[in-house]
């Protein structure tokens, strides 16, 4: 028998994925609100619904994203059933109403999501309660409702008064509600906290404030309130379920360097910290989420706000967690910048050359339709031609159950025989090993949730799994995981499958693609 070993296998397979990151956050927001990316406007059919869905998946995937930020609750409403919000009136036309046919359209769309391989981040707006004051439809059980001491009125739009504990313990109530009930791979939260400033119009919080400002100045209680939320939010993210991520997508500039020396070269007329009362230096520094993800939708050079630099300012304070950088393409030929077809590009190339970024987002789904300047083109024919691997978060990935490590893979009377060795020092003790096959030659990155499982093994002395040979294929390609007691599932070893090449007399060649 002839085999490669897995040392010259990993060598080769660095050398082979070296033109391009083989770990990249790769994601586009899909926004429900006012219909803007699904379902389309008056498209209140169950099946109609799911076609579309699907087809925005196959388009991402096709691009060589490996993720979707999936808006889920809107405006205090939901996108799934709920005893705490009603239906959105964005899925079904009419607030509090039900889907027909009936279905769950979260359960739904993270199956079809994990079906492809791609992670689902769930997105929420924290605090909109009301899109629009005069037009929006509201469902009786509504939380305006029957708490409408909750909130106020901004804009035309109405929030919850982020100032009221009682209303920032309902928005943990839905998110634990969330991550309990549904596998999301994350819980992800837009820029809305406090709403962006209107020029001389302030935030109706003076009630709030006098019941709750415990003497502070109304600016640094109005970043407590989010600070606080935000303890809160990660608390409970993590006692339900570890391994699910937190993260945020705030407004571009945190501060100017003319307002605090720790701020960027940028002249941005409103800012996270003193308008929007969002620190997130402070949530990355003291570990209270998992990513970042700034929406950078300027061009390179802009007058206020320039691109290159504030790449190079988020990337120097990310504070050892993930940062993926939002960009805008749907600016695509907004202006003379936009219109060069090279903005996109060179904004992947200078993010990927920048220290402390592990990848991209962006805005919005539907921009992606009409391969504006023909970026898809350049996603999928260069810059996301290979597939990449979510980036590991090394501070979650402890709570998984480790992953054994082949010892053999060979061919034995027309089976697969691969033995394996029991991890050392597992966090929770492991009951069993699962094998996953894939025969789909095409696919470069495979992986679980488009395998077959074809084997379980309990934990013994002698571990080893055997299955036949697949039929009238010349190469298949297995993932091998581990499952603790409490049923956790590890990732895969390798992190790249293992692949077997089926040549006759049943020798074997192996390696990681």
């Amino acid at each position: 028998m002839k085999k490669m070993t897995l040392f010259a296998s990993c060598l080769f397979a660095v050398w082979q994925l070296a033109a391009q990151p083989v770990y990249e956050f790769r994601a586009a927001w899909i926004a429900t609100v006012d219909n803007i990316d699904w379902p389309t406007r008056g498209n209140y059919n169950s099946d109609r619904q799911k076609q579309e869905f699907i087809q925005l998946l196959e388009m991402h995937k096709a691009n060589g994203m490996n993720a979707v930020v999936m808006q889920i609750r809107p405006a205090t409403d939901a996108f799934y059933p709920s005893s705490l919000e009603p239906w959105s009136e964005w899925l079904t036309g009419k607030q509090g109403q039900a889907p027909s046919p009936y279905y769950d359209p979260l359960e739904f769309m993270i199956e079809e999501t994990h079906k492809r391989g791609m992670e689902f981040h769930a997105w929420l707006n924290p605090y909109r309660a009301v899109f629009n004051i005069q037009k929006s439809s509201i469902a009786p059980n509504h939380i305006t409702k029957t708490h409408p001491e909750w909130f106020v009125d901004y804009g035309g739009k109405r929030y919850f008064d982020p100032g009221i504990p009682a209303g920032q313990d309902h928005v943990v109530k839905v998110i634990e509600d969330i991550v309990t009930r549904y596998k999301v791979d994350a819980i992800h939260f837009d820029d809305y906290f406090y709403p962006y400033r209107i020029a001389k119009v302030e935030f109706p919080d003076d009630k709030s404030y006098k019941a709750y400002g415990k003497g502070l100045t109304r600016d640094d209680w109005r970043r407590s309130n989010v600070d606080t939320i935000i303890v809160k939010l990660n608390r409970a993210i993590k006692k339900i379920n570890p391994l699910c991520k937190f993260g945020i997508s705030p407004f571009g500039i945190w501060r100017n360097a003319s307002q605090d020396d720790r701020g960027s070269n940028t002249k941005g007329g409103q800012t996270n910290y003193d308008d929007l009362y969002a620190d997130i230096l402070l949530w990355l520094e003291n570990d209270w989420i998992d990513y970042v993800v700034p929406q950078l939708y300027w061009e390179f050079g802009h007058a206020a706000a320039p691109y290159e630099i504030l790449l190079d300012w988020w990337s120097k304070n990310t504070f050892g967690k993930h940062c993926y950088i939002g960009l805008g393409i749907y600016r695509a030929n907004s202006n003379p910048a936009w219109r060069d077809k090279s903005q996109l590009p060179r904004q992947i190339n200078a993010l990927r050359e920048a220290e402390n970024i592990q990848g991209a987002v962006y805005f919005s789904s539907k921009s992606f339709v009409t391969n504006p300047n023909g970026w898809n083109d350049s996603l999928q024919n260069n810059y996301y031609k290979r597939p990449a691997l979510i980036p590991e978060m090394p501070w979650l990935e402890g709570f998984l159950p480790k992953p054994p490590v082949v010892h053999e893979a060979i061919v034995v009377n027309d089976s697969v025989k691969i033995v394996i060795n029991h991890p050392l020092n597992p966090v929770t003790p492991i009951k069993e090993y699962l094998l996953y096959e894939n025969t789909e030659l095409n696919d470069n990155y495979v992986n679980k949730y488009t395998s077959k499982l074809v084997q379980t093994i309990t934990v013994n002395e002698i571990m080893h799994f055997s299955v036949p040979v697949p039929k009238n294929v010349s190469k298949a390609t297995y993932f091998i995981t581990s499952r603790d007691i409490e049923n956790n599932e590890g990732k895969p070893y390798p992190n790249w499958p293992l692949s077997l090449k089926f040549v006759k007399g049943n020798n074997i060649w192996m390696h990681m693609p």
